[in-house]
């Protein structure tokens, strides 16, 4: 059985979720769910929190709880002295970086789709100022992140930007966002980083030293220093968000085997994630990015291969019981018009025509209409 999910977790309700915390001894615990199980779907909410960490239980577990107690009494736990945040606790900090992060609004907000578009267009007025604005409130959010001392929030700033930064330059903004995405990946491996390379990405138009040395003294989340106070779930879902991120600044550039390889390497990262709604978007979505890759460089019938897994997925939820219907419908959609794009980069119109315009395709877009936004 499948459950459907809203289109993202609630920051608000997720921050005054009392039920998720690390344990004790989490540790380097792998919290990944059996994929043969049926979940119900939470959209994303526990994993929100174990991501913001929004009662503090790392701390906890490194500073002791009496030291951690002394030192919240006192204020000195690390968080924003200055500006509008100032007189906010470091909990609620936390929070507002939740919804700086994800809960702007976005025009090109797909749902759950995460299919990326190479095809970019400046926009109007409205639109450029728009997107300047989202661009600006990751940037603050990546500060953010570095006053509150939080690598994982400063992974998923990193990303954020990236992401924000292809919709606000495209093609042109591909090497600042590739540079903030592989800071990020860097932050979610198993190496060590350096803080001065990721603070720079926080300026409003950051620009590397060519003479700066790298001082990486920082474990990244899959760090074994690391592991042993938070679970390893951490650096699975920060690695996931950068590596679409990084495939999608590589697509924005032209690189499309190295961009097919971000997205190829995240496919095993889903794979042990249970059967969802939200969980299949994201499975669809990274089949349709990798054949988009492959269409774009003339290989239709790879390309197709992975439109058909992607297409199944869709009907799975449509067919299954328990499975959402209109995202399986949407799903559908999404994986045919992609493929009727590559089939007119193949020149093959006709066939392409024939897709759009099938029995199947027009009374499902109807229906999607009448229902919800379609993808």
């Amino acid at each position: 059985m499948m459950s459907a999910s809203p289109a993202r977790a609630d920051v608000s309700s997720a921050s005054t979720a009392s039920s998720t915390s690390y344990d004790d001894d989490a540790g380097d615990s792998d919290l990944s769910l059996d994929p043969s199980v049926s979940y119900a779907d939470d959209g994303g909410a526990s994993d929100l929190c174990l991501l913001f960490d929004f009662e503090d239980s790392v701390q906890r577990r490194l500073r002791g709880d009496d030291e951690y107690l002394a030192a919240l009494q006192a204020d000195l736990l690390p968080r924003a002295r200055g500006g509008p945040m100032a007189n906010m606790t470091r909990r609620d900090q936390k929070v507002s970086l939740a919804q700086i992060l994800f809960a702007d609004e976005d025009e090109n907000q797909q749902g759950l789709s995460e299919v990326y578009n190479v095809e970019w267009s400046p926009g109007d007025a409205v639109t450029r100022e728009h997107r300047a604005h989202r661009l600006a409130r990751a940037r603050a959010g990546l500060r953010l992140s570095v006053l509150l001392q939080e690598p994982i929030a400063a992974s998923l700033s990193l990303s954020e930007l990236c992401k924000r930064k292809l919709a606000q330059a495209g093609g042109e903004g591909a090497e600042e966002a590739l540079r903030c995405a592989d800071k990020a990946i860097e932050i979610a491996g198993p190496g060590w980083w350096d803080s001065v390379e990721v603070q720079l990405e926080a300026e409003d138009n950051p620009v590397p030293d060519p003479r700066y040395e790298k001082n990486a003294t920082c474990p990244g989340l899959a760090n074994a220093a690391t592991l042993a106070h938070i679970p390893v779930r951490v650096a699975q879902l920060c690695l996931r968000s950068a590596l679409l991120q990084r495939g999608n600044a590589l697509a924005a550039a032209g690189c499309e085997a190295a961009a097919r390889g971000a997205y190829e390497r995240l496919l095993p990262l889903l794979e042990v994630e249970p059967r969802c709604a939200r969980i299949d978007w994201e499975r669809h979505s990274m089949h349709v990015n990798i054949g988009n890759t492959h269409a774009r460089v003339g290989n239709f019938p790879q390309a197709d291969g992975h439109f058909q897994i992607a297409e199944a997925l869709g009907d799975a939820l449509v067919s299954e019981e328990g499975g959402s219907e209109d995202d399986g419908r949407a799903m559908v959609l999404c994986a045919r018009r992609a493929r009727g794009f590559a089939l007119e980069r193949a020149d093959r119109t006709d066939e392409a025509k024939m897709l759009w315009n099938s029995a199947e395709a027009v009374p499902m877009l109807i229906d999607l209409n009448t229902s919800r936004k379609v993808y």
